[in-house]
């Protein structure tokens, strides 16, 4: 045997295993940043570990992550929402409007204002595997419509007469034993992430996502109904978008006239940093959760550093952010897809 066929059978040899650990390493290229993250602040903030900041923290990222949730169903689809912010802002004004202006009695202002945007959510789906028009272009349509009707309704003015509900789930505590008083939006995020995460991973349905995400062709050869799956992710993403805006209205303490449009924004940067492929099929929660972490830990980061300029943080965040995506979304690209079972 020759010196080079030796070489080369060697080399096939170690080849698969050392491609293995490449796909393992770059598959935790977001728990990177997220440590790298955690361990500059902690030294160059001394409160940046206590564990009041830390709650903080959670708190922070709470109403993001009710967002973020459904929004991991519409990327893992492959497809994209861009009218959360407006269904969430809509949400609030009408929680608001029905408790306060109507005099209609709870729990019914919540439900009705999480209803219709699940309503809105269904109606994306529909519109967008009917009439066969990319969810790029129906979601921004709904959302100029949302908006549309937050300013109608709302006549452009701030409503602080909130509902009790909503004020106790964006603002309301729960105190614990040894952990003391936890906010109850931390709570609520958590239960939404956790409702999500096994859906996902344990349900028929949770499959038929990533199938539908990672080549619609072949899943509805497979038989799945792909525009069924799409409809479903889309109103699971306007019940989410609705659950957040009565949440931040309770904890804005009124319902606001316009978006807050950091929303989506921070939506998308948030499951796309933690892993998930915006062209669709790779990811989950679990992800979700380490690009939420990432995302609160540079705000409350920069915000514990008394040196940085006021001015300069949003810059600052943004270049960090911009590199964490770069950095993750390439990385993720050599990693293998999740598995549909």
């Amino acid at each position: 045997m020759s010196i080079e066929s030796s070489k080369s059978d060697f080399l096939s040899r170690i080849a698969p295993s050392s491609n293995v650990w490449v796909r393992r390493l770059t598959a935790l290229a977001p728990v990177w940043t997220l440590l790298a993250l955690g361990l500059f602040f902690s030294l160059a903030s001394d409160s940046f570990l206590r564990p009041i900041n830390l709650r903080n923290i959670l708190a922070q990222i709470s109403t993001l992550a009710i967002f973020t949730t459904g929004m991991t169903f519409i990327l893992l689809l492959g497809e994209i929402d861009l009218s959360i912010a407006e269904i969430a802002g809509l949400s609030g004004t009408i929680a608001t409007t029905l408790y306060a202006n109507m005099k209609i009695e709870e729990p019914w202002p919540v439900l009705a204002a999480i209803g219709v945007a699940t309503l809105l959510g269904f109606i994306n789906g529909v519109a967008s595997t009917r009439f066969r028009i990319p969810t790029l272009m129906t979601t921004l349509a709904m959302g100029l419509m949302a908006a549309g009707l937050n300013n109608y309704v709302s006549k452009g003015r701030v409503n602080n007469n909130v509902p009790p509900i909503s004020s106790f789930l964006g603002s309301g505590k729960i105190p614990v034993p040894v952990v003391g008083d936890v906010p109850v939006l931390i709570i609520v995020a958590a239960i939404t992430l956790l409702a999500g995460y096994l859906v996902l991973r344990y349900t028929r349905f949770g499959r038929y996502v990533y199938m539908t995400g990672a080549s619609k062709p072949a899943a509805r050869l497979a038989g799945v109904n792909t525009d069924m799956i799409l409809i479903a992710g889309m109103t699971i993403c306007g019940f989410t978008a609705g659950l957040a805006g009565i949440i931040s209205t309770g904890r804005l303490g009124g319902s606001q006239p316009v978006s807050i449009p950091s929303y989506l924004i921070d939506t998308i940067g948030a499951v796309v940093l933690g892993g998930t492929a915006l062209t669709g099929g790779r990811g989950g929660i679990a992800q979700t959760v380490i690009g939420l972490l990432i995302y609160g830990t540079l705000r409350n980061g920069l915000d514990s550093i008394a040196s940085i300029d006021v001015f300069l943080k949003d810059f600052i965040r943004g270049v960090v952010l911009m590199a964490a995506l770069v950095v993750n979304v390439l990385l993720s690209g050599r990693a293998p897809r999740d598995k549909s079972n």
